[in-house]
């Protein structure tokens, strides 16, 4: 079944020229497409309504704070299995327990600062996409 999924390339992986790696894995799997892309500095309110089901837990203000440091690439990709598919490649958001061959895993260093997020269902899928790009929402 295809779906739509929102990817964040975040801060770090700007500073740190990962950019092209990462895309360039996400573009290697058979299937998946890339359908927008945007490189931007994301401002509290959109950050405020990306996070909002973690407002008032201990690492919300460092990650907004975070998440505002740099540029961003924000991603919208469609393909079979996508939101699943592209979890799995991201790795876990502990870069030690992270799988080889994933991103984080292979280039993970901090969990806070962890490169990249992924939709974690479709029905967030839908509202992120909503967020970072109105028009396909």
């Amino acid at each position: 079944m295809s779906q739509r999924t929102l990817v964040l390339l975040k801060p770090d992986a700007v500073r740190r020229g990962l950019v092209g790696e990462i895309i360039g894995r996400i573009e290697r799997k058979a299937g998946w497409s890339l359908r927008a892309l945007e490189l931007r500095t994301l401002d509290l309110a959109t950050l405020e309504q990306h996070y909002s089901e973690h407002r008032g837990k201990p690492f919300y203000e460092p990650l907004v704070e975070f998440m505002s440091s740099g540029p961003s690439v924000a991603l919208v990709v469609e393909g079979e299995r996508v939101i699943e598919g592209l979890r799995a490649l991201a790795g876990s958001t502990d870069p030690i327990a992270a799988a080889p061959g994933s991103i984080r895993g292979d280039f993970g260093t901090i969990v806070r600062e962890n490169l990249v997020h992924a939709s974690d269902s479709p029905e967030s899928a839908d509202r992120e996409i909503k967020i970072f790009f109105p028009e396909l929402g």
